[in-house]
């Protein structure tokens, strides 16, 4: 939980508050690739290591080469004898019969293999036959004199040694690269070389090892062929905190976590519910100082409101800052009042209609246990005994709860109170959108539950069933006479597809016309709603077919809930939409970044993102994923160590009509060690992205991008709990993978040709109910889910 502190400016008090904006990483991760490109690109004329050379990383020969020639005319002979002899070696291999022979041993390991040989040769009968051995001539300035210790002279040119025939002899005519060459093997090392026997001093000359020849001081460790490129970034921070590491150490240990992680860890969980925080704060009367190319909220702690905007080109200073920022940093919470002057509206008049089905596929009946008898009960029954009983529940805890009831069957049905009789709209009347608007704002709102408990009964209990659908043009109705309180709430109850000209989903797949109109109408009429400030739920009975993944789109953009129930669960389910009461309206939510930013998975997103959110329940959670910004080629990616500003600009409208703007700026620090990243990684927070993307995807026909996001964030999930080795977060894990086994594996159950090929099937009613829930899930949700399931 993310303690803040209130923006402060000339006159206003700084007010301990609580945050809404949590990270799931407590860096801004950017992956060592594009630092980098950015590395390539800032440095264009880098001369480039060619791909023909070995890895960088692979370990170079401890052991230092043989000297090279000290003149050009030695440098000839050393370079052409060696050719000339092997290739009369090889023309001899042809001829004479293959013999095994000893291998050689290395200059590693000499003294070792001195005392075998010493002892060997005490051993060895004399009669004993000596392996084969060739002659061949040394390079003038490996010749020892004749009397004197080994390699101190050059020897007389018609000296020769002897060395012995290793086990395999190379073959000339194979490809002279080695796939299997192994580079901690010192180059120039190979077969032992020794020196022609002398009988008079046999022992001496057994025991002397060759020395190493001195490395002259003219050569440098490094090859020429290796290019060194220059590092323009500050290494990460577990290497900060180990300078003196070698290369050697860090790659064995933790070389898992430092490569690229798969997924994004960057993403920002904002707890809306935690808007009602700012009670307790004061609030900046007016608009705030904000920038005029991006719209950033700037800092008013100063005297002289001039600033450094962060997030896009810097802005010209006119007078420097009379006073320090407040505070320097890491959080900074600002709550401003945007309209002072607005009339209050009463949280009162909010209004909760019920919009039933009356149909006459409602008259089917279902078999119940009363006592020792069975008997069987419609539809429409249980609906009536759900709503009576939340009648009789508000009518106690909330008295002035306005509460009203709209059926449709072939008409829509307007239930009266006290000295407002029914109204009745049909036939042409359920076909004009606009005249439809206009009747319900020219019927009264319903008066407080206390005054119309026992009327709004006996209309519940005189309901029965009969005709066709008409859904389109009475949740239009509902909605219509809903939105002139913000706030209030419409619960659809339903058991079939809408089957009239307005709004019709029974409509065939050739008829795509029609079902293209049905599909606009439900998105228009959601988004209509949510202007409005109108909540609204789609609640159907199982068993049936309502064509959910199109109704469900009014559910999707007010915040309502979209709930497939059995009849005898209707009454809980009920209750719990009418609990989860509405605490803002007409909320939108934007994410600036810097330009070396750029916020992911939103429409027409750059480093600049706004997602219009409409009402706000005390449980109300959304996630943003951002990254380094790839796509510009002009922008490089932040440097590792480097810090960036991150604003959060959360405007909304409070149940008494007051519009609020509340700005939360948060500096955060880069880095490109992915170990690091996963330290501090939130599983919780990641998660529950991941589940609102997927199921954003799949909600709009894109399963195949859906599924490849929840595999990436899962990857990442594992990865960090691989690395953090929690026993606590593997089991929440596990039981998180649960729920979303639709979207890994199972979509095709859930899309009504069975079938994921592309992205063109629709969704089933159950597959639209669990993700459009899946796309509003929030942290205690999930857990809920995880425990039911366990």
């Amino acid at each position: 939980m993310a303690v803040v502190y209130s923006q402060c400016s000339k006159g206003s008090t700084c007010v301990q508050a609580e945050s809404p904006m949590e990270f799931a990483c407590g860096f801004v991760y950017v992956p060592p690739a594009a630092n980098q490109k950015d590395v390539q690109r800032s440095n264009p004329n880098v001369l480039k290591r060619s791909a023909l050379l070995p890895p960088i990383n692979r370990m170079r020969p401890s052991n230092p080469p043989p000297p090279p020639p000290t003149n050009s005319a030695e440098a000839k002979t050393t370079k052409s004898a060696p050719t000339a002899q092997k290739f009369i070696e090889h023309l001899e291999k042809k001829e004479e019969v293959k013999k095994d022979v000893k291998p050689s041993p290395f200059y590693e390991n000499v003294e070792f293999h001195l005392k075998a040989g010493a002892a060997s040769s005490v051993d060895t009968p004399p009669q004993q036959i000596t392996p084969p051995r060739r002659t061949a001539l040394l390079p003038p300035h490996m010749r020892p004199a004749a009397k004197s210790p080994p390699y101190s002279q050059p020897l007389p040119s018609c000296q020769t040694f002897n060395y012995d025939l290793p086990k395999e002899e190379p073959d000339m005519n194979a490809d002279p690269w080695d796939p299997n060459y192994s580079y901690n093997i010192p180059e120039g090392s190979g077969g032992e070389v020794k020196l022609p026997v002398d009988t008079s001093d046999s022992v001496s000359t057994q025991k002397a090892a060759p020395p190493l020849p001195p490395r002259p001081s003219f050569m440098t460790s490094v090859p020429e062929y290796l290019v060194l490129l220059p590092s323009t970034r500050k290494s990460s921070s577990s290497s900060q905190k180990s300078p003196s590491a070698s290369p050697l150490d860090s790659a064995l240990t933790g070389s898992a976590d430092k490569g690229p992680l798969p997924g994004n860890p960057n993403v920002i969980l904002v707890s809306l519910g935690k808007l009602l925080s700012e009670e307790r704060a004061l609030p900046i009367h007016g608009e705030p100082t904000s920038c005029s190319q991006c719209g950033s909220v700037l800092d008013s702690c100063y005297d002289n409101v001039v600033n450094v905007c962060n997030f896009c080109e810097p802005c010209e200073v006119r007078s420097p800052p009379s006073k320090p920022r407040c505070p320097p940093n890491g959080y900074q919470d600002g709550l401003f009042l945007l309209r002072p002057d607005e009339e209050l509206l009463s949280p009162a008049d909010a209004l909760l209609l019920f919009c039933i089905d009356i149909s006459g596929s409602m008259s089917i009946t279902s078999q119940v246990s009363e006592g020792e008898q069975v008997v069987y009960r419609s539809r429409l029954q249980f609906v009536q005994d759900a709503v009576l009983q939340c009648v009789q529940k508000l009518s106690q805890q909330h008295p002035d709860k306005r509460v009203g009831l709209i059926t449709f069957n072939h008409q829509v049905t307007i239930h009266g109170y006290e000295d407002f009789t029914s109204c009745y709209l049909s036939d042409a009347e359920l076909i004009d959108s606009e005249y439809l608007k206009a009747a319900a704002f020219s019927l009264p709102s319903p008066p407080p539950l206390s005054r119309t408990k026992d009327c709004l009964q006996r209309e519940v209990l005189g309901l029965s069933e009969s005709g066709a659908t008409a859904l389109g043009p009475a949740a239009l109705l509902a909605v219509a006479m809903a939105s002139r309180q913000p706030g209030s709430k419409v619960i659809i109850c339903t058991d079939g597809k809408a089957n009239t000209d307005l709004g019709n989903l029974e409509v065939e797949d050739n008829d795509a016309r029609s079902l293209l109109s049905s599909t606009i109408f439900y998105q228009d009429l959601g988004e209509y709603a949510a202007n409005q400030g109108v909540t609204v739920s789609v609640l159907s009975i199982e068993g049936t077919d309502c064509r959910l993944d199109e109704l469900g789109r009014l559910a999707d953009r007010t915040g309502g809930k979209v709930v497939i129930a059995s009849p005898h669960q209707l009454h809980p389910e009920f209750e719990q939409i009418i609990e989860n009461r509405t605490i803002a309206t007409h909320c939108s939510v934007t994410l600036l970044l810097p330009k070396t930013l750029r916020v992911r998975g939103e429409r027409e997103a750059g480093h600049r993102a706004t997602r219009e959110v409409g009402n706000v329940a005390p449980d109300t959670e959304i996630t943003f994923q951002f990254g380094a910004n790839e796509q510009d080629s002009e922008v490089s990616a932040p440097a590792s160590g480097s810090r960036v500003c991150v604003q959060l600009q959360i405007r909304y409208r409070q149940r008494d009509g007051q519009t609020l703007l509340r700005v939360l700026t948060a500096d955060r620090e880069v880095t490109d060690d992915s170990s690091a990243a996963l330290s501090s990684l939130s599983l919780a927070i990641v998660q529950l992205n991941s589940s609102q993307a997927s199921a954003a995807l799949a909600v709009r026909g894109r399963f195949l991008d859906a599924r490849g996001e929840g595999e990436a964030q899962r990857n990442l999930i594992e990865r960090a709990i691989e690395h953090n080795r929690s026993a606590e977060d593997k089991q929440t894990y596990q039981e998180w993978v649960k729920t979303m086994e639709p979207i890994y594996n199972n979509i095709h159950n859930y899309t009504r040709r069975k079938s994921v090929i592309s992205d063109s099937q629709s969704l089933t009613d159950m597959g639209a109910a669990l993700l459009y829930n899946m796309k509003h899930s929030n942290r205690k949700s999930i857990s809920l889910k995880d425990k039911h399931k366990a």
